[in-house]
């Protein structure tokens, strides 16, 4: 208003710019409140009585259809803002939900349980939320450390259903069950009870004990990365293929297909989903994880690895994500405790 005031001023009287003032409270309601909007439109109406009489207009017809015209004007406005609050009231509350249950699913993991320390890093590709249809989780039991991350088919509120559910089923049967293709039967259960039956998920569930002995179950997820401590590299390939975890109904039961290996103090696994393998740059290329993590991984917290990695996969990219991922790098530290210090420095981290 005050723009249109000065062109008012500048331009005399031949052009007498009245109904224009009308803009003032119907930019008000796109973000003011209801008495901002009532405000401006006493302003606009000021401003027209002013200069309808610098303009010699005063009680001219003109004046008149200017005045009407920015009362409309402001008691619409008055509605669209009174609209948009309402709104935005609703949408603060589905966000606060959003919010609660996000802080339900992903609990911050521990920087370090038993002999493993960890990190983790999950970026969502949808800018209102934190989480999709990607999860992961640790936990301690009397047989080493269970880890499980997934991967829910598909997108919208019913991934982030499948992802509850399947963190559920984890973290209640983890603790307790000693063998891991139980678990997995438990969460095989636990998706055909508790939703529609129309997703697949692909997920590893992992056990790491005090000694070093690791074992794997891949159900269809792409295989995590083994960076030994002398720096060599490598894909930790499934001994046999298992189904994702909702199609194994559909496959012949799978006997033994456990995959084993021994860890030594200082390896690190990189678990992650097909949010970071499958990235792509400008030209269509994927991102090529087992080529360019090595050196990223190496020295630094698990948590500071991780955030090299997503740094480095941004600049290859170079745009937003398109998809959810989740990364989990965990270190074996040989059986030896990690010193407490060290464990809350990197937690306040």
């Amino acid at each position: 208003m005050l723009g249109v005031a000065v062109v008012d001023a500048l331009t005399g009287s031949a052009y007498n710019l009245l109904p224009v003032y009308a803009a003032g409270p119907a930019i008000a309601a796109a973000r003011g409140t209801i008495r901002n909007v009532v405000a401006m439109g006493a302003v606009a109406i000021l401003l027209c009585l002013l200069f309808a009489a610098k303009a010699h207009r005063f009680g001219a017809l003109r004046m008149y259809v200017a005045l009407v015209a920015i009362v409309y004007v402001t008691l619409g406005a008055v509605y669209a803002a009174r609209c948009r609050q309402k709104t935005e009231s609703r949408l603060l509350d589905v966000q606060e939900v959003a919010k609660t249950l996000e802080d339900v699913l992903f609990v911050p993991l521990p920087p370090a349980i038993g002999p493993v320390r960890l990190g983790a890093s999950y970026v969502s590709a949808s800018r209102a939320t934190r989480v999709g249809g990607d999860l992961y989780e640790a936990v301690a039991s009397p047989f080493g450390v269970r880890l499980v991350i997934a991967d829910v088919q598909g997108k919208g509120l019913q991934t982030v259903r499948c992802a509850a559910v399947v963190l559920a089923a984890f973290r209640e049967a983890g603790h307790e069950i000693e063998d891991l293709a139980d678990i997995g039967r438990r969460i095989e259960a636990a998706l055909d009870r508790r939703t529609d039956g129309q997703r697949f998920v692909t997920g590893i569930l992992a056990q790491i004990s005090p000694a070093g002995h690791f074992l794997m179950l891949n159900h269809g997820h792409p295989p995590p990365l083994l960076l030994t401590h002398d720096g060599e590299i490598s894909s930790v390939e499934a001994d046999e293929t298992i189904p994702p975890f909702g199609l194994s109904a559909l496959a012949a039961p799978v006997q033994d297909s456990v995959t084993r290996l021994t860890l030594h103090a200082g390896d690190r696994l990189l678990f992650y989903t097909d949010g970071l393998s499958e990235a792509r740059n400008g030209e269509g290329r994927f991102y090529p994880v087992i080529e360019r993590v090595g050196p990223l991984l190496r020295g630094g917290s698990p948590k500071e690895s991780l955030a090299r990695v997503r740094a480095d996969a941004a600049d290859f990219t170079g745009t937003q994500p398109e998809d959810d991922s989740a990364l989990l790098l965990v270190e074996f530290t040989g059986g030896q405790a990690v010193p407490r210090d060290q464990v809350l420095g990197e937690g306040a981290a």
